[in-house]
């Protein structure tokens, strides 16, 4: 029979994402006062442009407090430190280094995280040196942040001044299927000119994850790498989790796609 620590933390995960849900209706209100006070009817009266900009309002609120949770895991993933699934105190893989993507970059969650790696301007961006390192990171020499909502790459721009890193950070505004088409904003990411891609929780809730991950594969260079913390599939807990799990991920995926 399981102790009263495994059922609290069973109920716990059950209630979480109806009370993340119940969360983002609450910031319904301060989206609608936004969207008047900035005179953009249109979006207001769009169930897909309202949908977009409550998301926005909501991660911008949210976001801080999913970083806390996750950076414990995420940082070490970034600077080479895991491996197996398993957090070491050395570098036992290659840290984010080079050229880098970061899909659904919000509002800038991660740009302090980014600036440090940016600071580690030591030897190589040459991914066998930075991987025989013994210190964690690597050295970021350029970012392009993909993130179509445009509240949050609104607020991305901001953060990125805010923390300094401007210089090398540039927001791409469009969904992954225009990265490479400059008629659709300002700039293109050429196939195989990546050489590292972040995604940090935000696969789950893009249109055609399968499509769009190839789109992604297709602009790394050859031995490229990709950092993923994600939500995966639960394969422990029965019958139950599992539909349990369907169920929430619909309509996650519902309230989130833009």
């Amino acid at each position: 029979m399981p102790d009263w620590a495994t059922i609290k933390d069973v109920l716990v995960h059950l209630i979480d994402p109806w009370a993340f849900m119940s969360v983002s209706f609450a910031h319904i209100p301060a989206t609608v006062r936004g969207l008047i006070h900035d005179k953009k009817y249109g979006t207001l009266f769009s169930f897909t442009g309202f949908r977009e900009a409550l998301f926005g309002t909501f991660w911008a609120t949210v976001g801080p407090n999913v970083k806390t949770n996750a950076e414990q895991r995420v940082i070490p993933l970034l600077q080479g430190r895991v491996k197996g699934g398993v957090i070491h105190d050395e570098v036992v893989s290659t840290p984010v280094y080079g050229t880098v993507l970061e899909v659904g970059a919000g509002s800038g969650t991660w740009t302090d995280v980014f600036a440090r790696f940016r600071e580690n301007a030591e030897d190589t961006d040459n991914a066998d040196g930075l991987r025989n390192r013994r210190s964690a990171g690597g050295h970021i020499t350029k970012i392009y942040g993909v993130e179509p909502n445009p509240i949050s790459a609104k607020a991305l721009k901001q953060r990125v001044k805010d923390i300094g890193i401007d210089d090398i950070y540039q927001v791409v505004p469009v969904g992954i299927e225009s990265v490479d088409d400059p008629s659709a904003w300002d700039g293109k990411i050429e196939p195989g000119s990546i050489d590292c891609i972040v995604g940090i929780l935000c696969l789950c809730s893009i249109p055609e994850p399968e499509k769009n991950i190839k789109l992604l594969y297709k602009l790394l260079k050859p031995g490229g790498h990709w950092y993923v913390y994600e939500h995966v599939k639960v394969w422990r807990g029965g019958l139950l989790l599992s539909l349990y799990q369907r169920k929430s991920e619909h309509i996650h995926n519902t309230k989130v796609h833009s």
